[in-house]
């Protein structure tokens, strides 16, 4: 598990520089991407215990030994609305690059001289 969390922040360190460091809003989106899935390893990798199973109650696992032989279901439930709302606010920051670009025809940042202050 102590690679996912690895994996997880270094994937969230790297989102983190891309949306920092481009110019192109579309490659700005694509960075908070990879760093909304760096952030669902990682929680992954501390929700996980090791040996033991799904928390689904069957035949498979006994209601009196369930919380010595599953999982908590928190952070599964956690990650799954997280990759639900990512997916819904790339969605939103798309469009709004498409009406941009509809207005100006450019998708580089620093042309949009407007929103500065």
């Amino acid at each position: 598990m102590i690679l996912i969390i690895a994996i997880g922040i270094a994937l969230m360190l790297i989102g983190f520089w891309g949306a920092l460091i481009r110019k192109n809003m579309i490659r700005m989106v694509l960075s908070i991407g990879i760093a909304e899935t760096g952030l669902q390893l990682l929680m992954i990798g501390v929700g996980y215990l090791k040996g033991r199973t799904a928390p689904i109650l069957d035949s498979a696992v006994p209601f009196s030994q369930a919380l010595q032989r599953v999982v908590d279901p928190v952070p599964q439930a956690l990650v799954l609305t997280a990759i639900v709302i990512g997916v819904a606010v790339n969605a939103l920051m798309l469009t709004f690059i498409i009406r941009l670009y509809e207005k100006k025809k450019t998708l580089t940042i620093s042309d949009y001289r407007d929103l500065k202050w």
